[in-house]
C-alpha cells in the first residue's frame, strides 16, 4: 500500500464524540507551529499539516484495524504509538489515551520521530485510559 500526504491533498476531517472530542479539542489549542523543521500549512477542526509532503496529524480517528491488544506500542516522550510502516510513509496512531490521534509522516521526511517528539507535549493533553506497554 503507498501512502502519501501533501498540501494539495485532501485530509478526511474526525468526527469524535463525547470525551474523544474534548481530548481533540485540547490537542488542537496546544499544536506546535513546526513540526520536524516543517512550518504548519493547514489546520482544521480535528486536522492539521505541516511541510510539503506534509506531515499530518488528525484526531479523533476511528481505531486502527491492525491495532490490537498485543500490538507493539513505542513510547515517545510519554506518548505510546501504535506504529505502521507504508511504501512512501509512516503512520502512527496513539494507543491508551481516550481518543486516537494518527500522525502520517512522509518517508522524505526522517526521522518520522521527529514529529512525534515535536507532537507530544501536544498530544499529551489527550487524557490517558490505559500505559503503554
Amino acid at each position: 500500500m503507498s501512502l502519501v500526504a501533501s498540501s494539495t491533498s485532501t485530509v478526511t476531517e474526525p468526527s469524535p464524540s463525547g470525551s474523544a472530542a474534548q481530548g481533540c479539542r485540547a490537542v488542537m489549542a496546544r499544536l506546535p507551529g513546526r513540526v520536524a523543521g516543517l512550518s504548519r500549512t493547514a489546520t482544521g477542526s480535528f486536522t492539521a499539516s505541516w511541510g510539503d509532503p506534509a506531515v499530518t496529524m488528525r484526531c479523533g480517528v476511528a481505531r486502527p484495524s491492525g491495532l490490537t491488544s498485543t500490538s507493539r506500542c513505542d513510547e515517545v516522550d510519554g506518548v505510546g504509538w501504535y506504529s505502521q510502516e507504508f511504501t512512501e510513509a509512516w503512520r502512527f496512531t496513539t494507543i491508551g489515551r481516550s481518543g486516537f490521534v494518527e500522525v502520517t509522516v512522509p518517508a522524505v521526511h526522517s526521522p518520522a520521530a521527529d514529529a512525534l517528539v515535536d507532537l507530544a507535549p501536544a498530544v499529551s493533553a489527550m487524557p490517558v485510559v490505559t500505559a503503554c506497554r
